[in-house]
C-alpha cells in the first residue's frame, strides 16, 4: 500500500487535492447550518411523518451512515457531494443518539449535554495526544479522518441536547435559543477574528453552537407548537427547502472548487506528526 507520504508527494506533482475535507469560507459555515436544520427535520420526517419509528429511524440512519463513510475513507481526495452527504447523515445521526436517550432511556437533556461534552473532551484529548494536532486542514490520513468524523458526531448530539433543552425545557421557545446561540457564535467569530483565541479551539466551538442554532430555525419552521413559537411549515417542507439549498451550494462547489484545499511541502511538514 503505498504510504501517506509518498501519496502527499505524489500529489504535490500531479497537482491533486490532499486534504479531505473543505476550506473553511462563508460556504462552509452556511452549508453547515443548513445540514444542522436537516438533521433535526429529516430525522422527525422519517421518525413521524414516515412512520419509521424512533428505531427504525435510527437503523436506517446508521446504515447509510455507514455506507457513505466507507466510500469517504476510500477516497483520497475531497469530494463535496460526498462529504456534505456524510455530514447530512451525521447530523440526523447525532439527533438521534440524543432523542433515542431521551424516548427510549428517559435520560434528561441536561444529563445528555454533560455526557456528550465529556464525550466530546475526550475525544478531543485523544485526538490531540495521538496526532499533536486537531487543526481540521491536517486530515489526510485516515487515523485523523477517523476522530474528526467522531467529533462531529458528538458536535451534533452536544448541539442537539443543549438546544433541545434551552429552547423547550427551559420553555425560551425557538427564536429566542435561536438570538442566544446566534450571539454566543457571533462573540467568539469576533474573538477569531481580532485573534484575541486560539482558532482551533474557536472553530470548534463555533462548530458545536451552529448545532442548536440550525436545530432552532428547523423547529421555528416544521413545529406547530404556538407555544414554542413554530411556523407549522412542517417537516417535510421544511427538509425540502433545506435539501435544495444544501444541494444548491454543493454544486456550486463542485464546479466552483472555492472550497478546495492544497497543502505546500512547508505546510505538509508543519502539520505532520514529529
Amino acid at each position: 500500500m503505498e504510504n501517506i507520504q509518498d501519496h502527499v508527494h505524489k500529489s504535490f506533482h500531479d497537482n491533486k487535492l490532499l486534504v479531505k475535507v473543505p476550506q473553511i469560507t462563508i460556504f462552509f459555515w452556511v452549508i453547515k447550518i443548513l445540514c444542522t436544520t436537516v438533521g433535526e427535520t429529516f430525522a422527525d420526517f422519517l421518525n413521524t411523518t414516515l412512520g419509521f419509528g424512533l428505531n427504525g429511524t435510527t437503523f436506517f440512519t446508521l446504515m447509510l451512515l455507514v455506507a457513505a463513510l466507507t466510500f469517504q475513507f476510500k477516497s483520497k481526495t475531497y469530494k463535496p457531494i460526498l462529504y456534505w452527504l456524510v455530514v447530512v447523515l451525521i447530523s440526523i445521526a447525532g439527533t438521534l443518539f440524543t432523542d433515542n436517550l431521551s424516548d427510549n432511556f428517559h435520560v434528561s437533556l441536561m444529563t445528555s449535554s454533560v455526557v456528550f461534552s465529556i464525550c466530546l473532551a475526550l475525544t478531543f484529548a485523544i485526538w490531540y495526544s495521538s496526532e499533536k494536532t486537531i487543526a481540521i486542514h491536517s486530515i489526510y490520513t485516515n487515523t485523523r479522518e477517523s476522530f474528526y468524523w467522531l467529533t462531529i458526531l458528538f458536535t451534533f448530539a452536544l448541539g442537539t441536547a443543549t438546544g433541545d433543552l434551552v429552547a423547550e425545557r427551559f420553555d425560551l421557545g425557538y427564536a429566542v435559543s435561536f438570538f442566544i446561540f446566534a450571539g454566543i457564535i457571533a462573540f467568539v467569530s469576533l474573538l477569531w477574528r481580532f485573534d484575541t483565541i486560539n482558532h482551533v479551539f474557536a472553530f470548534w466551538t463555533i462548530y458545536v453552537f451552529t448545532r442548536p442554532l440550525g436545530a432552532s430555525i428547523g423547529d421555528q419552521m416544521s413545529q406547530s407548537d404556538p407555544k414554542y413559537g413554530g411556523w407549522g411549515l412542517g417537516t417535510t417542507m421544511t427538509s425540502v427547502i433545506f435539501l435544495s439549498a444544501i444541494a444548491v451550494m454543493v454544486i456550486y462547489l463542485v464546479r466552483s472548487k472555492r472550497d478546495q484545499i492544497t497543502l505546500s511541502d512547508e505546510e505538509f511538514s508543519r502539520l505532520s506528526p514529529k
